[in-house]
Parts: C-alpha cells; sequence; structure tokens
C-alpha cells in the first residue's frame, strides 16, 4: 500500500503547485519549470534540430504555459497539456521559418504504394535523432506528429495548414526516406564486418 500512497502524495503536490501557479506564485511556477523543463526541451528538440532555437521555442513555450495555466483544468495529464502548447510553438517557430516547407506534393509524387516497412526498436536513440533531424521539415513535423504525439492526419493538416494528403502523403514519404537511411546504415555495418 506504500507505493499508492506515494502517488497520491505526489498527485496532491502537483494539484497543489498547479493551483499556486494559477495564482501567480512565481515560486510554485520556478518548480513546474525545473520540473518539466527537460522532458520539454526534448520535444522541442524533436522538431528542432538545432538546440539554441529548441532552447528558445522551449522557453516561450513556458511563458505561453504559464499565462494559459489557467485554463487547465486538471481533466487530464498536466504534462501532456504543456506537451501540447511546446509542440504548437514548434510549428509555428517551422511555419515562420519556411512555410513553403508544406507545399502540397503532385500525386505522381508518391512513391508506387511501397510499404514504407517497420523500423527497429532497437535502434540507438542518438541514432534516430540524427535520422529524424536530417528529415526535410515538412517531412519531420508531420512524422513526429504522428508517431509520437498520435494526431490523425485531419489534426495535423489543421495545425500545419495544409491538406489531409499533404499529411499523408508527406508522412509516406518521411517513413520511405527513414527506410533508406536505415538500410544505408545496416549496409555499412554489413560491409564493415565482411571486411574484417
Amino acid at each position: 500500500m506504500k507505493p499508492l500512497l506515494k502517488v497520491v502524495s505526489l498527485h496532491n503536490h502537483l494539484s497543489s503547485l498547479i493551483k499556486r501557479a494559477k495564482a501567480g506564485d512565481r515560486e510554485a511556477q520556478n518548480e513546474i519549470y525545473k520540473r518539466y523543463a527537460p522532458k520539454m526541451l526534448g520535444v522541442c528538440r524533436s522538431y528542432v534540430s538545432d538546440l539554441q532555437y529548441a532552447e528558445d521555442i522551449m522557453v516561450t513555450g513556458f511563458f505561453k504555459v504559464f499565462d494559459q495555466i489557467s485554463k487547465f483544468r486538471e481533466e487530464g495529464s498536466f504534462e501532456g497539456w504543456m506537451r501540447r502548447i511546446m509542440v504548437r510553438q514548434c510549428i509555428d517557430h517551422l511555419r515562420k521559418k519556411r512555410p513553403e516547407q508544406f507545399v502540397d506534393p503532385s500525386e505522381d509524387a508518391l512513391l508506387d504504394g511501397a510499404d514504407p516497412g517497420n523500423w527497429s526498436d532497437t535502434l540507438e536513440v542518438e541514432l534516430l535523432q540524427r535520422l529524424i533531424d536530417d528529415m526535410p521539415e515538412g517531412y519531420r513535423s508531420v512524422f513526429l506528429l504522428y508517431a509520437v504525439e498520435g494526431y490523425q492526419h485531419k489534426e495535423i493538416a489543421a495545425v500545419l495548414n495544409i491538406s489531409e494528403s499533404t499529411s499523408k502523403t508527406q508522412l509516406f514519404k518521411a517513413r520511405k526516406l527513414l527506410q533508406h537511411k536505415l538500410v544505408e546504415i545496416k549496409d555499412k555495418a554489413y560491409e564493415v564486418r565482411r571486411i574484417r
């Protein structure tokens, strides 16, 4: 029974912290920032490859969190609520930086319906992050919103101000690109082992 008491205690502490932050308590806001900044930086870093920009976006995101904290009704996860704000900040940054990255592709730009395949769960996080970082920003944004955040194509289209077909196409292309890069890495590793 002790673990249950610990969870209830942590929930009560977070609930109290949120109430204090809603009242404008700077110490409570600072504690929330310290508790969640590493995770939120990870979210921003997934969308924006430049760490300095990702940090700036995260800080701006926290300003929005504290500005809008009165809207949080404690009906769901506070971390999930913050995460959505951070993702929106990243998308806004990417849209301002390069709006043409989400242009609708032509139908014949689709690859011949090839299966995007599954990529291994055993990849090291750093390698996967590098592969995602190397994607064009439009592909990366759609891929992360779909595969990591769990958005549907209709939601992605609304967030990125693109059509659903563009969202589907960019996800398809992102998966194909990842698959291609993973095959290249696998082939290089095989070649190195064969030479030894």
